[in-house]
């Protein structure tokens, strides 16, 4: 494992801040109206569409990107178009515990990088980070994919064991561990979605992001032995 990192790099729903938040929830319904008004669904019917795409392409928006016509632009600014003050507010410990990393910090979402800004303003930790990286930025590959990271990486001018990838998708984290990134894992639902994940993919499991500090600073003093 390198002990010479450069980059902390965070991904951003479900990761610095919880699931109970509703973000994602409420993410995932504006994708449900989404598909009912542009492909002509019920409601049923759209949430069966969308455990195929997952299934085969990862994301929704894979899916639709495979075999509609989408406006992927005006799709991506709908589902996250959510009054985001609503569901997260400040949160003063994770801005300590940021302050604390001495690594430069990225958010990289599969989500719009608007998005990742409008969060991290909510959470009170905007100028913790010099950089955000969406899908967008990686040709709308998602994080399943090989080629998103190595989209990724150059937009810092890092390789992969310079950095730090903190997850909350055990799968997600796969590729980043084929470019030789050192894994967290965010595990606040023990072990959910690790089935099929090796083990070899996942260098820490914490059950919080306010934890990721600590592991941060093991490794560093480890690269000063």
């Amino acid at each position: 494992m390198s002990t010479s990192f450069e980059f902390i790099i965070f991904d951003l729903d479900n990761t610095l801040y919880p699931p109970t938040s509703g973000v994602m929830a409420e993410i995932g319904r504006r994708i449900q109206v989404w598909m009912c008004d542009e492909l002509d669904l019920s409601w049923e019917e759209a949430m069966n569409l969308r455990r195929q795409y997952l299934r085969r392409y990862g994301t929704t928006m894979g899916g639709l990107m495979a075999e509609h016509d989408v406006n992927v632009a005006r799709y991506l600014h709908f589902v996250h178009d959510i009054p985001i003050e609503d569901y997260l507010e400040p949160n003063p410990m994770l801005a300590e515990m940021l302050a604390g990393i001495q690594l430069r910090k990225v958010v990289y979402t599969n989500a719009t990088s608007d998005h990742g800004r409008r969060v991290l303003r909510a959470l009170g930790v905007e100028e913790q980070f010099e950089r955000i990286i969406g899908i967008q930025e990686v040709g709308l590959r998602n994080k399943l994919s090989l080629e998103a990271y190595e989209r990724m990486l150059p937009l810092l001018g890092a390789e992969g064991e310079a950095c730090i990838m903190v997850e909350d998708s055990p799968p997600n984290l796969r590729p980043a561990k084929v470019l030789e990134m050192t894994t967290i894992l965010i595990d606040a639902e023990e072990g959910k979605g690790l089935i099929g994940v090796p083990e070899r993919c996942i260098d820490f499991a914490v059950d919080s992001v306010l934890e990721v500090g600590t592991v941060v600073d093991r490794l560093l003093d480890d690269g000063e032995e």
